[in-house]
């Protein structure tokens, strides 16, 4: 992932973790792209795309360069070509994607293989702990004109997202949410009701942290917008950050920008309500419903 929109077909993070192997072997190698190119007979372009996850891996392209690079071990080359060839397999969310735009599929790549996900949330509540009535309404407000069969489509996919939180191992979910997502009413009563259950149910979870940031508070540093941070397993990955707008989203991995999400998140994290008052918090607030 690059510190710019996505575009094109959104990369898996597995193509993103080889492309780093692929360059750290090519430069261990002591080659150019200009030589990796001409073993393949092709601009050195195309390599450079490889190695920046910005098109898929072709098998034979990967086992070429293998060799050139001089790894000679059958069964690394063997375990190398298998997983460019699962890195080549469209994600779950490939099914979605007549409704999903591409700046939105590397957001979810990203949710899909974190094994921690931070975020500052000061609109709604984070679309991994949306009630169905509710994500409709959020849907609903931020696409009038929508038909309905893709508000549901829409819907659909974000209530399959949520299944990263049920997995055997589900990445740790840290959110802060500003006062304003629980006052806001979307959907009505009912639905605002059903949206705290669930959140207090998920805040009973070992995985899922969530803290309340209140008026009271007073300014903090990210009132400018949302945004995400994800954190991988792998050590090829560094972290990733996440803002997004009306019209798409910036990713970046620069480690100079990324640690500025990282630290004001960790400012609001000691400015808002602790973890152990969530419960008590969204009670109190469901009480007034």
């Amino acid at each position: 992932m690059a510190d710019s929109r996505a575009s094109g077909g959104a990369p898996t993070v597995l193509r993103v973790v080889l492309g780093r192997r692929l360059q750290h072997l090519r430069e261990s190698s002591g080659l150019s792209y200009e030589e990796a190119g001409h073993a393949l007979d092709v601009t050195h372009a195309t390599v450079r795309r490889m190695e920046k996850a910005e098109v898929g891996l072709k098998v034979l392209y990967v086992e070429k360069l293998l060799q050139t690079y001089g790894v000679t071990d059958q069964s690394e080359i063997d375990a190398f070509l298998a997983l460019a060839r699962q890195a080549n397999q469209p994600g779950w969310w490939h099914g979605y994607r007549d409704v999903l735009p591409e700046w939105f599929s590397a957001f979810v790549s990203l949710e899909s293989e974190s094994h921690v996900i931070r975020a500052y949330e000061p609109h709604y509540v984070p679309g991994l702990l949306q009630t169905e009535g509710y994500a409709r309404a959020v849907l609903r407000a931020g696409m009038p004109q929508a038909p309905e069969e893709e508000i549901q489509r829409q819907v659909a996919l974000r209530l399959e997202r949520q299944a990263v939180l049920e997995r055997d191992e589900p990445p740790m979910l840290w959110v802060v949410m500003d006062e304003t997502v629980l006052r806001r009413s979307l959907g009505g009563s009912g639905v605002m009701r059903e949206q705290l259950d669930r959140l207090i149910d998920a805040s009973r979870k070992p995985h899922v942290r969530l803290q309340v940031m209140p008026f009271s508070a007073g300014p903090h540093p990210a009132m400018y917008g949302p945004f995400h941070l994800f954190r991988f397993p792998l050590e090829e990955l560094p972290d990733v950050a996440c803002s997004e707008s009306l019209v798409g989203a910036v990713y970046f991995d620069q480690r100079d920008e990324v640690t500025t999400f990282l630290e004001a998140l960790d400012r609001m994290c000691a400015q808002a309500a602790p973890v152990s008052r969530t419960e008590a918090i969204l009670s109190a607030m469901r009480k007034e419903i």
